[in-house]
């Protein structure tokens, strides 16, 4: 039996109630939540493994959305399972193996497009949680037209030293208790990116959080981590305002 590599338990949530509402982009499912005033600046959510209906993403969309930014979390697992929390954690590598965060190029250029074409977007930024983070590392490597990204507990696939050479400003978000990313995990990215990276970049650990906690919504918070998650989203949103 592996142990549960997510220390948060899912399963123990208040409901949440949307104030967005879902598209259908292409062959993508959306969620999507503007600002009451016309803006030409957006962010693209990832979500972790448990998918873009989760209530705590959808959360988060609605946050970034009122500080002004039209805000989408995408169905990155395009209409397959997400993880569910009775899921069998043996049997996480396989999941994995089809639902990988490398490969989530297609759809992001589906979406970007969708918010260049059809909602004014000029600039546009992206953040993503855990299977999300992995995922934005992945595409602020890639993809130009992400004038900035903020990765949270996104695990550091270290494959080649080109996953170093950010193409625009990315801020990395860690948990001082999560025990899916190690300490040396994060010195080595520190240390790659001061010598590959030509961009502004940041990294962060924030004291006793473990994996996952910067998703939950204030009444699942524990009084103790509470101005650690407060601190992190507001981090997450001033590197966004400061780029986009």
């Amino acid at each position: 039996q592996m142990a549960d590599p997510f220390l948060y338990d899912t399963g123990e949530r208040s409901q949440y109630g949307c104030l967005g509402h879902e598209v259908e982009i292409e062959h993508i499912k959306a969620y999507v939540c503007r600002p009451s005033f016309f803006t030409d600046k957006a962010v693209i959510v990832i979500h972790d493994i448990f998918g873009w209906l989760f209530p705590d993403i959808r959360y988060i969309v609605d946050l970034i959305a009122g500080h002004g930014y039209i805000t989408i979390c995408p169905d990155f697992f395009k209409g397959t399972d997400p993880w569910k929390t009775t899921d069998h954690w043996a049997d996480f590598a396989d999941w994995m193996k089809d639902h990988d965060p490398m490969k989530v190029d297609k759809e992001a250029a589906v979406v970007l497009k969708y918010l260049k074409e059809q909602c004014g977007a000029k600039k546009i930024g992206i953040v993503g949680f855990s299977w999300g983070g992995m995922a934005v590392h992945h595409l602020m490597l890639k993809n130009p037209q992400l004038t900035a990204g903020v990765s949270l507990y996104g695990r550091i696939i270290r494959d080649s030293e080109e996953r170093y050479n950010l193409l625009n400003p990315t801020f990395f978000i860690f948990g001082e208790k999560d025990h899916t990313i190690s300490y040396d995990q994060i010195n080595l990215l520190e240390e790659k990116l001061k010598q590959y990276c030509k961009v502004a970049y940041k990294i962060k650990v924030y004291p006793g959080q473990v994996h996952g906690f910067a998703q939950l919504k204030p009444e699942d918070m524990k009084p103790d981590d509470k101005p650690y998650i407060e601190e992190a989203r507001k981090d997450m949103i001033d590197w966004i305002k400061m780029f986009i």
